[in-house]
């Protein structure tokens, strides 16, 4: 294993809490698009468009060398490579995390309560991409959004 890995699979991670808000702030978000198109284009369409907004917002920012949406911007955590390259995650696996999140809220939000014990503190997308989702001040972003 690099330095890099080791030091990811050592490192701290974000609570449950901080992702929480964040991810509260980023739905906001993607809510009020919803709201703009179910306002002009009426329910079927708002909601195809939004779940497709959705998969765009989180694999673009999520993707990017900071690894930070809005929410996660606020909170200061970052989703990061568990991999042995560590850093951003690139846009395929930010789409990959986001269907995995789709996946995670499917059984009663299983999937995003399975880091209260896991050993990685890893969600079900978070496994599924090969992320965690860590805090800035241990893992520091260059540049916003990356």
């Amino acid at each position: 294993m690099s330095d890099i890995s080791t030091s990811v699979a050592a490192g701290q991670r974000a609570s449950f809490g901080r992702r929480l808000v964040a991810y509260i702030v980023d739905s906001i978000l993607i809510g009020i698009l919803y709201g703009i198109l179910l306002a002009a284009l009426g329910r079927g369409p708002a909601y195809g468009l939004t779940l497709i907004g959705g998969l765009a917002y989180f694999a673009y920012f999520e993707g990017s060398a900071s690894g930070q949406t809005p929410g996660k911007r606020l909170l200061g955590i970052r989703v990061y490579d568990f991999g042995a390259g560590g850093g951003g995650i690139g846009f395929g696996r930010g789409v990959i995390r986001y269907i995995g999140r789709l996946l995670s809220g499917i059984p009663c939000a299983l999937g995003y309560l399975w880091m209260l014990w896991d050993k990685e503190k890893q969600t079900w997308h978070d496994k599924l991409a090969s992320t965690v989702v860590v805090p800035v001040s241990q893992y520091p972003v260059e540049n916003w959004p990356g």
